[in-house]
């Protein structure tokens, strides 16, 4: 449905995309995941139409967005990161001003436009403003613009940025239900976001793709380096000596010291390794009581540094062989990046509007 192929895109001399390839078949929840300026927008910009290559082809159902735009756009529904609201329209004026644009001959407008409005959840704010609705309504207008026409393709660049966690939900529920008969791309750098909704990863980092993956495997990744802190009270000597001896531990050391007579300490399990229920007995048997304990998952930044050096593990390996790299996720290497393994995704920085619901952490529990 979606093909792309060696698109480059450059800003002067700094390229935003740098040959990148990928294929999305009918019916797929492709995630696009990558920390801001990874190239996301351009890529989906170009998909679109709204921006031309340097080099490389777009196609979508097999009609190549450069040579056929028009016919292109046509099965594509977009909501881009800010969505193109007439404030001072009702939404019913906007979605009718929208359905005008695409020249929508062969569906009945009335009778489209509810069923859309059922399917986003906007009935009851039909005859509203859009100025006057919040965050999270506004985006479902967004999305109700996008599938003006059904289209077969819908792109979706950043659809949660600056909702609450509330809106979050309620917005990643709209979008897996609208999958159910459409192929869609959802850009995000929120990791969590395709966990929730997509079938599929693929992961951009400097404007390249560095994995390509079913979401499981890419937790897998994510989880086989696991960290807990938990917070004991008891000896600090003696604490970190139970918990060094718990079977499955590599890595034991307090931090700080939390309060009078308890403090936290930072365990590292081996890989793929649940330390919790034995490292609780443990405790629990010396009479040490754990009262908080965190389970961490690498942040965002830390899979984008893991994944580039897992290429120059796997090349420097296979590089003398001969061999092609291997991983357990589907990492490429091209000869255009395979010396470059310094140029790492700088930190992801948080929107001051965003959630806390897109960090990367889960199972914060309190005893």
């Amino acid at each position: 449905m979606i093909e792309v192929s060696s698109l480059t895109k450059t800003y002067g001399k700094k390229r935003g995309i740098d040959r990148i390839s990928f294929v999305v078949e009918e019916g797929d929840i492709v995630g696009f995941l990558g920390p801001n300026g990874a190239g996301k927008t351009t890529t989906m910009n170009i998909i679109t139409g709204y921006l031309s290559a340097n080099s490389g082809a777009a196609r979508i159902g097999g009609v190549d967005v450069l040579e056929d735009p028009v016919e292109a756009k046509k099965k594509i529904g977009y909501l881009p990161e800010q969505p193109p609201l007439y404030l001072d329209m009702t939404v019913e004026e906007y979605l009718n001003f929208i359905f005008d644009l695409k020249l929508v001959k062969d569906l009945k407008r009335k009778k489209h436009l509810n069923e859309i409005c059922e399917l986003v959840g906007l009935t009851d704010h039909f005859k509203r403003l859009i100025r006057n609705l919040s965050k999270g309504y506004k985006q479902r207008v967004g999305l109700a613009q996008a599938l003006i026409g059904n289209p077969e393709v819908l792109i979706l660049d950043e659809p949660t940025v600056g909702l609450d966690p509330k809106q979050i939900i309620e917005i990643r529920n709209v979008i897996k239900n609208l999958g159910k008969n459409r192929t869609i791309i959802l850009s995000t750098h929120i990791l969590q976001e395709v966990s929730a909704i997509c079938e599929r990863v693929l992961v951009i980092n400097n404007g390249q793709i560095v994995a390509d993956d079913k979401p499981e495997n890419l937790s897998a990744l994510i989880t086989g380096d696991r960290k807990l802190t938990v917070r004991v009270s008891g000896p600090r000597d003696s604490v970190r000596r139970v918990l060094r001896g718990v079977e499955g531990v590599q890595y034991a050391e307090a931090t700080i010291q939390a309060e009078r007579g308890s403090y936290d300490f930072l365990v590292e399990a081996q890989p793929n390794v649940d330390i919790r229920k034995p490292m609780f007995s443990a405790l629990a048997r010396s009479g040490y009581p754990i009262l908080q304990l965190k389970s961490m998952e690498l942040s965002l930044e830390d899979i984008f540094i893991k994944l580039v050096e897992e290429k120059k593990k796997s090349y420097v390996s296979t590089s003398k062989q001969g061999k092609k790299p291997k991983s357990d996720l589907h990492v490429n290497v091209s000869e255009s990046t395979s010396a470059d393994f310094d140029d790492i995704a700088p930190l992801v920085t948080k929107n001051e509007d965003e959630p806390e619901i897109d960090v990367s952490r889960t199972d914060d529990q309190t005893f």
